[in-house]
């Protein structure tokens, strides 16, 4: 088995990214599973050629995106991802799409593959704050998302995929609190041991599988 994690540069005003500083903590293997990991730049359209020389380069069995969704406080395994650009900042080439769509033509919307309601169950067992989120955005994690599901459909051979967002590092939330209140965040290490169980969740379970398990949220 061969699995894929993607993490994007850091944007915005920040000059931290945890779905980038996770990338070289992760083993490069987990009982089974190889890992190869690829960085991708914070911009729509550039973002996805990455990914396809990430795919060209890797030919993964399995595919996970992570990247920064500051405020939330937990794991959030996206369930879909929709066929839109609507950027509320600008990338780091300056874009911000509106209204426009990632794929002309192409589905409204793709679901995970990757067994996401197992995945948080395990999560939550570790003592990992973990949710099924059921918005990836219309940011560039988005455009990613979507582009990855549109390969996985029609790519031969097929793999699996999905999109993992995390919260903040600490560092962060301390920038960003206002004062008399909290930012979530969690531990780079968490973060990276998040990634960890959700590949190898991803590596022994059906998305299948994973939904016979009953509502979790």
């Amino acid at each position: 088995m061969k699995a894929l994690v993607t993490g994007f540069e850091p944007f915005g005003d920040d000059p931290i990214n945890p779905a980038l500083d996770a990338l070289p903590l992760l083993p490069r293997r987990l009982g089974d599973t190889e890992i190869a990991t690829w960085i991708l730049p914070t911009v729509f359209g550039r973002a996805l050629d990455a990914l396809d020389n990430a795919l060209t380069a890797t030919r993964p069995d399995l595919v996970l995106g992570v990247g920064l969704a500051g405020g939330r406080a937990a794991l959030s395994l996206e369930r879909v991802a929709i066929n839109l650009d609507d950027a509320r900042i600008h990338d780091n080439d300056g874009g911000q799409p509106i209204d426009r769509a990632i794929v002309p033509g192409g589905p409204l919307a793709y679901f995970a593959t990757l067994p996401i309601k197992a995945a948080v169950l395990a999560l939550r067992r570790e003592g990992l704050p973990a949710i099924v989120s059921n918005t990836a955005g219309t940011f560039v994690c988005n455009h990613v998302f979507y582009g990855l599901m549109h390969r996985a459909a029609t790519a031969h051979p097929r793999f699996r995929g999905g999109f993992l967002h995390v919260p903040y590092l600490p560092a962060q939330a301390a920038r960003y609190a206002d004062f008399g209140s909290g930012t979530p965040s969690m531990t780079l290490a968490d973060i990276v041991l998040g990634v960890e169980i959700v590949l190898a969740v991803a590596a022994t379970c059906s998305e299948d599988v994973a939904a016979r398990e009953g509502a979790i949220s």
